[in-house]
């Protein structure tokens, strides 16, 4: 079995891939009425209601997670890492609830008078946000156990620190030292 350093590259593009096919997909209505003439729903009601944004907001926030994941070290990689995972549970969550209340959703968003259907249809989309909420809790969860067996960036991408730089006289920086200083704001010459 690979050392969970080389899982790193998979496991963060199988989490990434999961987190945007969630998105995506909570970003599509999940439940329709064919049943409705085109054009009874000039309000878009019935299609608001066939839709589930918490699950928009929870991929997002997972996405989020993973980019911190990619650049944070140590401790706050590992808080990330769970944040990340809770997110993806209510993700789940969101989903299971989305598939058993939805349809009753957009039956009752229905006019009486607009030819409502007795049943509505699930579509593709809550499907593949069930498929991408399920991959995104298996790929934080293992985040989690793994995260700190993980290569980090080097400390020379952090941002600049408390050292000052030490002054060079003028006479002794080159001609590239001195445009530096130029560009950075400083006068070389004082």
């Amino acid at each position: 079995m690979p050392e969970p350093r080389a899982r790193f590259g998979p496991v963060v593009g199988l989490g990434l891939a999961a987190g945007t096919l969630a998105a995506v997909a909570g970003s599509k209505a999940w439940v329709v009425d064919n049943s409705l003439p085109a054009g009874s729903d000039p309000l878009g009601l019935v299609a608001d209601a066939g839709e589930m944004p918490i699950a928009l907001a929870l991929s997002l926030v997972v996405l989020a997670c993973w980019g911190v994941l990619l650049v944070t070290r140590k401790v706050v990689r590992r808080i990330v890492a769970v944040l990340a995972l809770l997110a993806a549970i209510g993700l789940v969550v969101a989903v299971v609830v989305g598939l058993f209340t939805i349809p009753d959703q957009v039956l009752q968003a229905v006019p009486e008078g607009a030819g409502r259907g007795a049943e509505t249809d699930v579509t593709g989309w809550a499907w593949a946000a069930a498929v991408g909420a399920v991959l995104s809790v298996v790929t934080t969860a293992l985040a989690v156990a793994w995260a700190g067996k993980w290569p980090e960036m080097g400390s020379r991408y952090d941002a600049p620190g408390g050292a000052q730089p030490v002054e060079v006289p003028p006479e002794d920086q080159t001609s590239i030292d001195l445009w530096k200083s130029i560009d950075e704001g400083r006068d070389p010459t004082v």
